[in-house]
């Protein structure tokens, strides 16, 4: 796959096959267009290309709210759509000036003339352009006029529920693993440095990676245990992940610590993935260091259930 940092680093793919969006979480709506795109391609003897915008239009258009995390960080959006195959990834740096660009601007002058449009793939309740005034109908009437076909996408539903990047936000922020994964149709993941500790876990019998996650718009999901694998220098291993401020110990600051399963070498500065299965408890107030202990005992043999 080849990334673009921006529309003006793009040169004509051969007949492109396009879709647009944000693709956090790259969930199985979004698998079903890049499904759509590449059936497509193959069938037209062309090219893919997603056509991604950062900062988060949200982000930009909205700057006092800090609301927003998102499910995936860019670098793992990117990793995510390599493995479903796409050939080309544009990352339109998105500000208030591109905002402005109308609906047919810009269908005329970027999908068509810059990226060489020969056909777009889209969600069935698309809008794009200067204040979201491009519909889908406005894509009907275009694509005679610039000579490009139009493939929609229905919503996408799992278990009679419509699948979008804001129910897997919901789900993630409640603690709910296991729907955003089956949402997503793959694992929840926390990328990030490992960083030194206070040494806490070692000191009750349960060494953690203390796990610095570098950008700030990351989702983090709800407090509390989960069932988790870890991978480390491209071996993976089971463990538990704890996210919460340790109120046994008076933390002030949220702390994400990953306790590895069998495992004892010193990965300090390494970066590792963290791929959350299932919560088991939430994070919880102990009378002492001894009754926590004694919990993580507990939480480790459910953990080893869940992943065994």
């Amino acid at each position: 796959m080849k990334v673009y940092q921006s529309i003006e680093e793009f040169s004509e793919a051969k007949n492109s096959v396009v879709t647009i969006g944000t693709f956090d979480g790259v969930h199985v709506g979004h698998q079903q267009i890049i499904s759509k795109l590449k059936e497509a391609a193959q069938q037209e003897n062309g090219e893919t290309v997603v056509l991604t915008f950062f900062p988060h239009p949200r982000m930009v258009l909205q700057p006092d709210d800090n609301d927003l995390k998102l499910i995936t960080t860019m670098p793992e959006r990117i990793e995510l759509l390599r493995e479903y195959g796409i050939d080309h990834l544009i990352i339109q740096p998105f500000s208030k000036e591109f905002s402005r660009i109308s609906a047919v601007e810009f269908v005329r002058d970027i999908l068509v003339n810059k990226i060489g449009m020969k056909t777009l793939v889209i969600g069935h309740d698309h809008h794009f352009g200067r204040n979201r005034e491009g519909s889908y109908k406005d894509l009907e009437e275009m694509a005679p006029v610039y000579n490009f076909r139009l493939v929609e996408i229905p919503e996408q539903v799992v278990n009679e529920v419509a699948v979008s990047s804001t129910k897997i936000r919901n789900a993630l922020l409640s603690g709910d693993i296991k729907t955003a994964n089956r949402l997503m149709g793959h694992e929840f993941t926390l990328n990030g440095k490992v960083i030194d500790g206070e040494k806490v876990g070692r000191q009750l019998g349960f060494p953690t990676a203390n796990i610095s996650v570098a950008e700030s718009y990351k989702l983090i999901p709800a407090t509390g245990i989960y069932a988790v694998l870890v991978k480390v220098e491209d071996v993976i291993y089971q463990g538990m992940l704890y996210i919460g401020n340790r109120p046994v110990f008076q933390g002030k600051q949220l702390s994400i610590e990953v306790n590895i399963f069998d495992f004892d070498q010193s990965i300090y500065n390494h970066h590792i993935s963290v791929m959350l299965k299932d919560r088991i408890r939430d994070d919880m107030q102990f009378k002492n260091s001894d009754e926590l202990k004694k919990k993580m005992e507990e939480d480790k043999l459910i953990a080893v259930k869940i992943l065994s």
